[in-house]
């Protein structure tokens, strides 16, 4: 890619011409080219008309062919620890029991100063053995020192005696094991006791590192889905001042914390966030047996954990409603969507439905829906803000949501395209560190759900992975490439651009050229996904691939 009279990175905004490539934008579904200018696009157009600017800009960008797009908006992730384990105990690999303990042994040896020792992915569904490591294991392995490992789904953990020991009354916690993966209030308090042992410089250098990742993926906006249950204060502020401050990323913060009236609604205010939202927990997970269900799951004879109910949410919903913020909760079971689509109505009782529905408030992941709550999102304007890549982890006839749920239920799960044909507002992210970050690989998830029923078009899900996180912001004029829209973009080399569907008479359709369907990379399972060569946010470049 050639780049003349453009330096690497910019202090601020110039004004810059690309041309000779693709521009994936609605407002001229064939455009080879683009003007920015004060970090906004100012045209988009053809090659030819390209030429009677490209004497009055400060730049122009030789694209050879690379595509263009808006950069991508991870709709939930979790900054700091995605950066820990960017950089510390990754355990996604371990393929037995015996594997992990071996990597908790060798990070044990490589870090002889740390105070506590942190650990990310394990998933013992995956292993032979079928178990999680006992505590005893891990007391071996780590060599007595304290230890917190989070299982994939990050509701849960095993850890040494020497961290328990640092948490005064852990036993008497709801959800303590003496020889299980912790859950709930316990986790919650080792986990604390964890990254109260992480220095500010460490967790400065954690949040850099995340945030360099996605920005290298194309992503240039990040929801951080923080709260007390899950994160400091201090982190949450550090990162929304880390963001202000340095070149990357965007960050939007949610601060999931339940409030009951304005002096609440001030705090989340003071600490910078835009919702009272993001993971205030209605329950839990399903890889840890805590998320709520309606009915006992397949492999164990209980229905999870309830932390809210049908009143709490209700008071949530309107105090939030009433102060202008957005309030949004974590809910995966059919009990627990169940549970925020019943408070959410009590609100709109109360304050009306139009201002519900203004409010866009939203739930996260919300995978075990059913038609009714389907509908209900609908009515109620709420913003489905879900991780298509857990399907991709867990789904299918022999994945651990079928262990978990059987069969029939497993099939129900993550109903992308019923969620679109009933007008529910999509926004996609990963969750990390749960899943990657990995925007493409997350689209791929969703037109290859592995229940057809619920696929969706590589454009739909495009879609929500760049309009759909702005809209769940709040911000309508993000996410596409047309005049007036931020300069938020990504480049990219990939092979030919087509148009994938999972109804075959609308690929053939839209790849007419009287449609008027911009292409996009193609998904199909195995190809190579694209490679991002820049990333630019407001105009400045934040992101580029060496040597090219």
């Amino acid at each position: 890619m050639n780049d003349r009279a453009a330096p690497r990175t910019q202090s601020e905004p110039r004004t810059v011409l690309l041309r000779g490539g693709d521009v994936h934008s609605p407002a001229d579904p064939f455009a080879t080219a683009m003007v920015v200018e004060r970090g906004h696009v100012a045209w988009v157009g053809s090659e030819g008309a390209a030429d009677s600017f490209a004497s009055g800009v400060d730049e122009t960008v030789d694209l050879e062919g690379a595509l263009v797009t808006p950069a991508f908006t991870d709709a939930h992730v979790h900054t700091t620890a995605t950066g820990l384990a960017l950089t510390g105990l990754d355990l996604s690999g371990a393929g037995t029991l015996g594997d992990a303990l071996a990597l908790v042994r060798a990070h044990r040896a490589a870090h002889p100063g740390d105070r506590v020792l942190l650990g990310h992915g394990w998933d013992a569904a995956r292993w032979p053995e079928r178990r999680a490591p006992t505590r005893g294991e891990l007391d071996e392995a780590a060599g007595g020192r304290p230890l917190y490992l989070t299982r994939v789904d990050v509701h849960s953990a095993v850890v040494t005696t020497a961290l328990l020991d640092l948490v005064p009354g852990i036993t008497e916690l709801a959800g303590f094991h003496p020889d299980a993966p912790l859950t709930g209030d316990a986790h919650h308090a080792v986990r604390a006791a964890a990254h109260a042992a992480v220095t500010p410089a460490q967790r400065t250098e954690a949040q850099r590192v995340a945030r360099a990742r996605a920005a290298s993926l194309g992503i240039g906006t990040l929801h951080e889905c923080a709260g007390p249950d899950i994160s400091a204060e201090d982190d949450f502020t550090g990162l929304l001042r880390l963001a202000d401050d340095e070149p990357g990323p965007r960050v939007h913060g949610y601060w999931a914390e339940r409030i009951s009236d304005a002096k609440g609604a001030a705090r989340i205010r003071e600490l910078g966030a835009v919702g009272a939202a993001g993971d205030l927990f209605v329950d839990g997970s399903l890889g840890s047996h805590t998320a709520w269900l309606s009915e006992p799951y397949a492999d164990a004879p209980h229905t999870g954990a309830a932390h809210l109910d049908a009143a709490d949410i209700a008071a949530h919903v309107t105090t939030c409603t009433e102060a202008g913020l957005q309030a949004g909760f974590h809910a995966i079971g059919d009990a627990a969507i169940g549970a925020v689509v019943a408070g959410t109505r009590a609100a709109a009782e109360t304050l009306g439905l139009a201002r519900i529905r203004a409010a866009r408030h939203r739930v996260e992941h919300a995978e075990m829906l059913t038609p009714e709550t389907v509908a209900a999102f609908a009515e109620l304007g709420l913003t489905a803000s879900v991780q298509p890549a857990f399907d991709a982890a867990w789904g299918g006839t022999t994945g651990m949501y079928a262990d978990r749920l059987g069969e029939e239920r497993a099939g129900t799960l993550n109903p992308y395209a019923a969620l679109l044909r009933a007008g529910v507002p999509l926004a996609f992210g990963s969750d990390s560190p749960v899943t990657p970050l990995d925007p493409w690989g997350t689209i791929r998830a969703a037109a290859f759900h592995r229940t057809p029923a619920h696929r969706i078009s590589v454009r739909a899900a495009f879609t929500a992975h760049t309009r759909g996180g702005g809209r769940a912001v709040g911000r309508d004029d993000t996410g596409v490439l047309v005049p007036g829209a931020p300069a938020d973009y990504a480049l990219w080399r990939t092979e030919e651009l087509i148009v994938q569907a999972p109804d075959d008479r609308v690929s053939r359709w839209s790849t007419d050229p009287r449609s008027g369907t911009p292409g996009l990379p193609d998904l199909t399972p195995g190809a190579a996904l694209p490679r991002c060569l820049r990333t630019v946010v407001g105009g400045r470049t934040v992101f580029v691939r060496p040597n090219e």
